[in-house]
């Protein structure tokens, strides 16, 4: 008596490891796969293999200066040279004490040497088409340059407008430079390149909470690109006379801008499954 034949098993769902996903769609009935593919990888190269998620991220970043610097001229002419630098004195002594008041520190405030300069005032005539030139008797010129340099553009404003109210025009005092002290630059670069990263993962965390998988750890950070510009002006016509510019539109001006670009590989686990407590 023959034994019967056991009856053929069939095949109809294989799992394929993610390294050989390539095969998914090509198992036929039977355990036989078409021609020209690997056979199935084994238990270590299924450990091995690597699930990833690329992505890239960007951010555009700015800064406002952190400082502005103000020169304020104190000068006068008189006959005699003693004079002078007493008149220039008295209103030095007047602006550093008001701004000792205010609150700035002495290395915030610098005064250059004293300007000295004597010279002569002509004056013309013009009588019976005889041009004739009268010498005015010498002068000496004394003048002094305080350069104030401040970090709260409020209190720049306000100290501006009290030496202009209470010395007129017996100073000078010029527009304010804004610019950037060289850490602030270097912080905007690096705060540009680490918001990049950040917007980058939190794409990759949304991208695995939708296919229902778990962000891993970064297997690779790159900054692709950096730029960095300053800041422009609306009005191109107020912009070609900067004495026209209000404080607000100098600050505009001068503010500088960086982005990134970033791509990172993220590993993808798969989802975590919750034990229960017995």
């Amino acid at each position: 008596m023959s034994l019967q034949q056991a009856s053929q098993s069939r095949v109809f769902v294989e799992l394929v490891p993610w390294a050989d996903r390539g095969r998914e769609n090509n198992v036929v009935s039977g355990g036989e796969s078409l021609p020209g593919l690997h056979r199935p990888v084994s238990s270590a190269q299924t450990q091995t293999a690597t699930r990833e998620v690329h992505v890239s991220g960007t951010a555009d970043v700015s800064a406002s200066p952190d400082r502005a610097q103000v020169a304020v001229l104190v000068s006068s002419t008189k006959e005699a040279a003693a004079e002078a630098k007493r008149s220039v004195c008295r209103r030095l002594d007047y602006i550093t004490q008001s701004l000792q008041q205010q609150g700035l520190q002495a290395e915030n405030v610098t005064v250059t040497k004293d300007f000295r300069r004597v010279e002569n005032a002509y004056h013309m005539e013009a009588e019976q088409r005889i041009p004739r030139m009268h010498t005015k008797d010498s002068a000496c010129f004394i003048a002094k340059q305080v350069c104030i340099t401040f970090t709260e553009f409020g209190k720049m404003q306000n100290i501006c407008n009290f030496l202009i109210e209470k010395l007129d025009s017996s100073v000078v005092i010029s527009q304010p430079q804004f610019y950037h002290t060289p850490g602030s630059v270097e912080n905007l670069r690096r705060k540009a390149c680490l918001v990049a990263v950040e917007n980058a993962w939190r794409k990759a965390q949304e991208v695995c909470n939708l296919v229902g998988q778990t962000l891993g750890k970064p297997l690779l950070i790159k900054e692709e690109e950096t730029k960095e510009w300053e800041g422009q002006i609306d009005d191109l016509q107020s912009s070609r006379l900067s004495s026209s510019l209000t404080v607000q539109q100098k600050i505009k001006s001068a503010t500088i801008y960086a982005a990134s670009k970033v791509f990172i590989t993220f590993e993808v686990k798969g989802k975590e499954k919750k034990r229960k407590n017995l």
